[in-house]
């Protein structure tokens, strides 16, 4: 294994907790490739831990659909799929205009001060043009608009479709042409909220996940075709 992940040691977190984020980060990353093998052995020797805690991140990451468990083979990293994308963003637009449509209504000055702040982040962030902080702010501005519902069911699914979402808003992320398109975006859910006008607010949280799906769909197509290109050579 030639990745250059390492374990990062939290004295908050039970080892077992630290294993599960350092792979996942590096599966996220694309240092755990789509279609890579996971050996336990392997891993655990390149980790400095026991199995044990391996195999529980591999079956945790298989739940979050990031490892896939191939009979006779054991785990991979699961490939990005349009079909997988496609059935995670048909629920999630259902979901956010759920979200917004509450944030409408029950979001507090204070919440809407810190979703400002946050959007100012995410400029800077562009700006700067790291893909990993425009993600990480990207996903703290959604995740103030999601609590402000004040619905911790939602939030908890919206959260869990955003685990699944990482890997493509990261894909996303990398093509540097839309970040200005997510800037817009973003400017136009703000001042929706700031306005309470529902209508406005859940247009633009459609548009903002109809252009990744577009966008993420072509570069799958893409990857695969580049892929399939490679393997006829």
């Amino acid at each position: 294994m030639e990745n250059s992940f390492r374990v990062n040691m939290n004295e908050y977190l039970p080892l077992r907790d630290v294993v599960f984020n350092t792979l996942r980060q590096a599966i996220l990353k694309g240092e755990l490739a789509p279609g890579e093998r996971l050996m336990e052995i392997q891993l655990a020797e390149k980790l400095g831990v026991s199995r044990t805690p391996i195999r529980e991140a591999i079956r945790k990451l298989e739940l979050e659909g990031l490892v896939l468990m191939i009979p006779r083979k054991g785990a991979e990293v699961a490939k990005i799929s349009e079909k997988s994308l496609r059935d995670v963003l048909e629920v999630r637009r259902s979901l956010e205009e759920l979200a917004i449509e509450l944030a409408c209504q029950r979001m507090s000055p204070e919440e809407l001060g810190r979703l400002e702040r946050t959007q100012e982040s995410f400029r800077v962030a562009i700006k700067k043009g790291n893909a990993m902080v425009i993600a990480e702010t990207d996903e703290r501005f959604h995740d103030i608009i999601y609590q402000s519902t004040g619905n911790e069911k939602l939030v908890q699914m919206l959260n869990n479709l955003r685990e699944q979402m990482y890997r493509y808003r990261l894909e996303y992320i990398k093509d540097e042409d839309k970040r200005q398109i997510l800037l817009i975006e973003h400017d136009h859910i703000v001042a929706a909220l700031r306005d309470h006008n529902i209508a406005e607010a859940k247009k633009a949280a459609r548009e903002h996940i109809d252009n990744q799906e577009i966008t993420v769909s072509r570069n799958i197509k893409e990857q695969e075709e580049a892929a399939m290109g490679k393997g006829r050579k």
